[in-house]
């Protein structure tokens, strides 16, 4: 409800509004929502149902072809606009181009707005009319615009229609049959209320430290708000403008920076629509990186019990809360796609079914970024080695205490052995260029 401009749109339109979520994940391409995703969709679209009623529009559900959905609404109850919060991924934006055409073409008014972003990606360029390819360059431009605007208010009621035939949440079919998810339940309450309940107390507690505990595991130092931005439960602009109230530090102009490179992430993703699945420096589609997901190592990987202690700690995190803490993404992916040699695709899908804050721009972001072939990537030669980054950020081992069961296996490979492996074959790439 709360800074929604779509939503905004249609109330000062001062007509009767039909909310509808229309379940179409065929039209996302390779990228249909996840396993852990369509759990965390269906807990936040019950909020979003219960707190729509409660204001006078009750949400209206439907599944199948978008256009279809549309069509049918538009014929049966004269209307007149249509209008929705953009989305960036390359199969979603190719599906709204021709649906706000065919709207227009209907004599509808079709009006896509801004919400998930504080810049649009296409309106960030270099001197030289280009995208940018760096983040440091792209931070220091963002930061030299105005300040994104005000929040909008939540409406405090709503001119809805009651008479609309909608499915129900369940005939969605996006819960799984068998209740893995219960562990997850436990750790997250995906509603607006809760979004703005943790801002809160970020801003209160964690943001005051953010700069030296946002690398520990073993603290409470993030907001955690990634999986409500990424469902819209809350906005970039109101995370931006409760954060800035709060006195200047260089905490603050840490968490800033992390807000921006989500937009930096978004900024490739549109500039570069096949990274998802394309490495950014094409050399790298001569690197051996294993491609098997059936592999056995890869396996292991998956399930943490690749015996080294921080990867299975991360890995297990993921199991039980369907989230992982920045720093461990980076630890796994690096030990993946480098120690064990497998490509960063894998790990990317991996994470894409089992996040419950799987977010395309972000995840391809950080699989290229650790792979060493994204657009301003770690050097490939930077290796993190587990088990000082262990010492480094969970010195207590208090993450790995609590993550990490008993009767472990012995690490599948040697740290040092494996890292001169990947340093070899990168050598050889190189020479080869």
């Amino acid at each position: 409800m709360d800074d929604n401009p779509a939503l905004d749109w249609a109330v000062r339109r001062d007509q009767p509004i039909i909310p509808i979520y229309i379940h179409a994940p065929d039209e996302h391409g390779d990228w249909a929502p996840g396993a852990a995703s369509r759990w965390a969709l269906h807990q936040g679209l019950e909020h979003l149902s219960i707190d729509l009623a409660r204001l006078g529009a009750p949400l209206v559900v439907k599944q199948g072809s978008t256009r279809a959905s549309l069509e049918s609404l538009i014929k049966a109850h004269d209307v007149s606009a249509v209008v929705w919060n953009r989305l960036y991924d390359p199969a979603l934006v190719e599906r709204d181009k021709v649906i706000k055409t065919w709207l227009k073409d209907q004599s509808i008014k079709a009006k896509s707005c801004k919400a998930s972003l504080l810049f649009e990606p296409w309106s960030i360029e270099t001197g030289q009319g280009t995208p940018y390819r760096v983040y440091t360059p792209f931070r220091k431009t963002v930061e030299k615009l105005p300040a994104p605007a005000d929040p909008l208010p939540a409406p405090k009621r709503l001119d809805g229609l009651s008479s609309v035939s909608s499915l129900t949440l369940e005939q969605l079919d996006l819960m799984p049959r068998v209740p893995w998810y219960r562990s997850i339940d436990q750790h997250w309450t995906l509603s607006e209320t809760a979004a703005h309940d943790m801002l809160e107390a970020f801003c209160d507690g964690a943001l005051n430290d953010y700069d030296t505990d946002r690398d520990r595991p073993d603290r409470h130092g993030t907001s955690r708000l990634s999986p409500y931005l990424h469902f819209g439960q809350i906005s970039v602009r109101r995370i931006w403008h409760e954060c800035s109230q709060h006195p200047s530090s260089k905490s603050l102009s840490r968490y800033k920076s992390e807000l921006i490179w989500r937009e930096f992430a978004h900024h490739l993703l549109w500039h570069f629509p096949k990274t998802p699945s394309d490495n950014y420096n094409d050399k790298f589609d001569r690197y051996p990186w294993k491609d098997d997901a059936n592999h056995p190592d890869f396996i292991a990987w998956t399930k943490g019990e690749t015996g080294i202690e921080l990867v299975d700690a991360g890995m297990q995190e993921l199991w039980h809360t369907g989230w992982m803490h920045n720093r461990v993404r980076m630890i796994v992916a690096s030990f993946l796609t480098k120690n064990l040699g497998f490509h960063w695709r894998l790990g990317a899908q991996w994470f894409w079914d089992t996040l419950i804050d799987a977010d395309l721009a972000n995840n391809t972001l950080g699989w290229q970024w650790a792979a060493g072939c994204g657009a301003d990537a770690a050097p490939f030669f930077r290796i993190f080695n587990p088990a000082t980054q262990a010492e480094k950020f969970d010195p207590q081992a208090s993450y790995r205490r609590r993550w990490l069961q008993s009767g472990r296996p012995d690490p599948m490979v040697d740290l040092k052995a494996s890292r001169q492996v990947a340093l070899k074959a990168y050598k050889a790439l190189s020479d080869n260029t």
